[in-house]
């Protein structure tokens, strides 16, 4: 009994200085994949820009790339304007969409669009979550944004819309938890392009230029579609054979586009 008396205090003490241990010595903050091709890193940067002169994306938007040597690691500004993009305001974010070192640096509340599509999507290497103007309309009405021009054939067979109502209820409309994002994953589910009920929209792709090319051409082909829709009588839309040949075509070429767009915007960043 006395034995039993002594080690009390002892075995006491223990767990109170083990309760005093701060949280990151208990939850070990998510470590670096490691540095990143500067190349890549530039193109990261330049995305934003380019999303910001083609009007996609204003103040507000983001675009990320999956980490390229660790699929469980993405990249993404600091919260901040697009235009503003550096690449010393490049995060690196774990799945569960915590910053590995956010060096006091802001994020984005709606990081959770991105981690979570990268969870459920293997193949998406970047995403872009848009509040382009043109496709708002279409994610509002009972209209369908369907591919009208060779250029949006991507958006066959269909684009879904995120309802954000059955997840949240009355919300703010901001995808600012992982419920919500894993949410807006399954609605997007094996699709390029997904619309956000009154919000924007979440396009995905294998690379950052092609993910830039389809939220431009998104937001185009919605222009092009309420433009067809008010001169009245029927639309012809693009149909499964002729937009899958179309796509093929599209992987071939939409380098040039990135090209032009890329020179255009590091022309801008160029100090005079």
């Amino acid at each position: 009994m006395a034995s039993t008396r002594s080690a009390a205090p002892m075995l006491l003490a223990m767990v109170f200085a083990f309760s005093l241990q701060p949280a990151s010595a208990q939850t070990p903050a998510p470590t670096s994949a490691g540095p990143v091709d500067p190349a890549l890193m530039q193109d990261l940067v330049v995305a934003n820009r380019v999303l910001t002169d083609l009007n996609v994306i204003d103040g507000f938007g983001h675009v990320s790339m999956r980490h390229p040597t660790d699929p469980n690691r993405y990249l993404m500004g600091r919260s901040v304007a697009p235009a503003l993009v550096t690449a010393d305001d490049i995060m690196e974010y774990d799945l569960d969409s915590n910053p590995v070192d956010a060096k006091g640096r802001a994020s984005f509340l709606e990081r959770f669009i991105h981690g979570e599509i990268y969870k459920a999507r293997p193949d998406v290497k970047a995403v872009v979550h848009t509040h382009s103007p043109g496709i708002i309309p279409f994610s509002v009405s009972s209209t369908p944004l369907r591919p009208v021009f060779h250029l949006g054939a991507f958006l066959f067979p269909d684009v879904p819309v995120f309802e954000i109502r059955d997840s949240a209820g009355m919300s703010n409309m901001l995808v600012s938890n992982a419920q919500l994002g894993k949410a807006l994953a399954s609605t997007l589910g094996d699709r390029s392009v997904a619309l956000m009920r009154g919000h924007g929209s979440v396009v995905v792709a294998a690379t950052i230029p092609m993910a830039v090319f389809r939220a431009h051409y998104s937001n185009v082909n919605a222009q092009l579609q309420s433009q067809a829709l008010a001169l009245g009588g029927s639309v012809s839309y693009l149909l499964g054979e002729e937009s899958q040949k179309t796509l093929a075509v599209i992987d071939q070429i939409h380098g040039r586009a990135w090209d032009l767009w890329k020179r255009a915007a590091l022309e801008k960043m160029t100090p005079k």
